[in-house]
């Protein structure tokens, strides 16, 4: 068996997002699933009906009174609330799009979901903010299950629980958060019980290839053990989306306030002599016509040198947001030059002491210690981890 037990490392502050989610999921458990489960459903209910002639159906049973009472008396609210309420690819409506979220077969199906939320949901939120980590959870939530419905067809199963829209989270995660770890606890009783740390891009690979995607392949209609592995497919591949688009905006839009200081002029000279301004020393015009030239033609539009010059002196000038912008478009250009080290520092750096996002800056610093650094780029990328490490301790410690 192997169970994670939390990731690292971790943003600072409360995800009151992940936290309200993980509440509103466990009270829709406490005050309806438990209290329904043991409550006998009234015969006489129109709801009772519909319910046994889609079991009739599922199952190939001809319609009998002995079937009937044997369906009824396993029969609880709580079925019919789901049977209501789940998403059933048969009869789709948009209301159960969003009521299918909260609803779960039972503790195991709820525990483990939550699990999972409370361990990635954090550094996610952090990213995104909070109103748009729950417009990403609802909107990747509602993928899952439209993706869920190409396998499942005209089922008249309800498809019900959170693990479509957790599944988009774990999917930004994997693409915004490669270099973080995840605590796993490992019990192969009695030879090997320990607790490791594995790189979380491998375990959500694991999670995704060999607890979903290959069931789904092997399993008729996509279900098997009433598993929706389509379910959690669609939402990881609708995160994996979400995130490259939302990264791909950020290469896009500095987001500064750069524009405003150099005062862009209406006509804005030839790019191409952006670079000698650079090599003459002039980076606050090189600055000013480099944020007048379009996005699509800032590809390449330096030199490793002098786009590293150029993002170095805007970082220093107080222009962090342009001036990380730089620095990914430099990674993003040349990401094996003899420079992109000293890119994936600056940005590190950024990242956490201009914008206070470890999480993020561990990833870039990590990725730098890998790209054979020179000897004061790898000791500013240790010196920027150590510093990682401190606040994590710190903030264990003052708990």
């Amino acid at each position: 068996m192997i169970l994670p037990l939390g990731d690292e490392p971790n943003p600072p502050g409360v995800p009151l997002a992940t936290y309200a989610l993980i509440l509103v999921n466990c009270a829709v458990y406490v005050f309806l699933t438990l209290p329904l489960s043991v409550v006998r459903p009234d015969p006489a209910d129109p709801l009772v009906q519909e319910y046994l002639g889609a079991m009739f159906e599922v199952m190939s049973l001809p319609p009998s009174e002995r079937a009937a009472n044997a369906i009824f008396s396993r029969l609880t609210e709580y079925d019919l609330l789901v049977f209501e309420w789940g998403f059933r690819p048969v009869a789709p409506q948009v209301v159960t799009l969003f009521t299918a979220m909260f609803l779960h077969g039972g503790f195991l199906h709820l525990a483990g979901n939550m699990l999972f939320l409370w361990i990635y949901g954090d550094n996610v939120e952090y990213r995104l903010g909070r109103l748009r980590f729950i417009g990403a959870y609802l909107g990747t939530g509602i993928a899952a299950t439209l993706f869920h419905t190409l396998f499942a067809g005209q089922s008249l199963l309800p498809l019900l629980g959170a693990s479509g829209a957790i599944s988009g989270i774990l999917g930004l995660y994997f693409l915004w958060f490669p270099r973080n770890r995840v605590k796993l606890w490992v019990m192969l009783f009695p030879f090997f019980m320990q607790v490791v740390y594995a790189p979380a891009r491998w375990v959500l690979g694991f999670y995704v290839l060999a607890d979903n995607l290959l069931p789904l392949l092997t399993a008729a209609g996509g279900r098997g053990g009433g598993v929706a592995y389509g379910a959690h497919i669609g939402g990881f591949f609708g995160g994996l989306f979400v995130a490259w688009m939302i990264k791909r905006h950020s290469l896009l839009t500095p987001n500064s306030n750069l524009s405003e200081t150099l005062q862009t002029d209406a006509a804005v000279p030839p790019a191409g002599s952006i670079a000698s301004l650079v090599e003459e020393g002039d980076f606050e015009e090189a600055a000013r016509r480099y944020i007048g030239v379009s996005s699509t033609e800032t590809r390449r539009l330096l030199g490793e040198y002098h786009s590293l010059q150029l993002g170095t002196w805007m970082a220093s000038k107080g222009h962090p947001h342009t001036a990380l912008v730089v620095f990914q478009r430099h990674i993003r250009d040349y990401p094996l030059g003899s420079t992109a080290a000293e890119a994936h520092v600056g940005a590190g750096l950024l990242q956490l002491r201009a914008f206070g996002q470890p999480t993020a800056a561990y990833q870039y610093l990590v990725e730098a210690l890998g790209l054979d650094p020179s000897p004061e780029t790898a000791e500013r990328a240790k010196q920027g981890l150590d510093q990682i490490d401190a606040l994590r301790r710190f903030r264990l410690h003052s708990r």
